[in-house]
């Protein structure tokens, strides 16, 4: 009897404790993405700070200078500036006419490495309002959204200027982690920041709409513009039948 017994606790204890694990998941795993969020916005912020160090320890130019061999150049983060600078007016200059189906959003838009970025991280996006600060990873990947929040390939990159607008996406809730999961409570007027390699962008949200998914006409560009265009889906829980957008104007510094 006694081992009958031991036999039935062992049973039920290992039922309550799977039905226990089973009923938590969701919010280990949301955790864990939360985690692995925190981790990747700690890595890019020490990663700007490097460069921050790296370009106010420069030589001016009147010293001594010598010039790399041509066969082995050296990218830096400025050539990756001017290359994201260029990349803007491109899309701009053609109408984002790269911008045809679901494809082109998920294509990123650089190899960082080239660049000597040893990562797909553009950015990180803030929002008070939200208690939300996510990695921005270039291209909409399954996999880059699944981490935090992506760029939509051939919209504008994160480094502001005019005839812009910056696209940027996020799941409304992933296994638990919240992401865009609360945007709905934005209002007019609260502020989201973008923090690139070089500086940090304070935009303020201007207008807010509920699109088709496939009305590609309300994220392009506005001309004499400068935006950050916020997507997720909407409702909540519904599986994408409606975007959520929210237009942030940038605050000029």
């Amino acid at each position: 009897m006694r081992f009958v017994r031991a036999l039935l606790l062992t049973i039920l204890i290992l039922a309550f404790t799977v039905g226990l694990v089973i009923c938590l998941w969701p919010q280990l795993v949301g955790l864990h993405l939360d985690y692995q969020a925190h981790v990747a916005v700690s890595d890019f912020f020490e990663l700007a700070d490097a460069e921050e160090v790296a370009e106010s320890e420069k030589l001016p130019v009147s010293l001594e200078y010598v010039e790399a061999p041509e066969s082995t150049p050296v990218p830096t983060y400025q050539e990756l500036y001017a290359a994201m600078q260029e990349y803007n007016e491109n899309i701009y200059a053609t109408g984002q006419s790269g911008l045809c189906d679901a494809w082109a959003y998920q294509q990123p838009s650089f190899n960082l490495t080239a660049y000597g970025v040893e990562s797909n991280t553009i950015g990180v996006i803030n929002i008070p309002a939200m208690n939300v600060e996510l990695p921005i990873y270039l291209g909409a990947t399954s996999e880059n959204m699944a981490a935090g929040a992506v760029h939509l390939s051939q919209t504008s990159l994160p480094i502001g200027g005019p005839n812009t607008n910056c696209v940027i996406a996020a799941h409304r809730g992933w296994y638990g982690a919240p992401y865009f999961r609360y945007i709905d409570i934005l209002k007019i007027g609260d502020e989201v920041k973008i923090t690139n390699l070089w500086e940090t962008l304070t935009y303020r949200v201007a207008e807010v709409k509920i699109i088709d998914p496939d009305d590609i006409d309300e994220i392009l560009i506005q001309p004499g513009r400068e935006l950050l265009t916020l997507v997720t889906c909407h409702p909540y829980a519904s599986g994408g039948l409606y975007r959520y957008v929210v237009y942030c104007e940038r605050v000029p510094s």
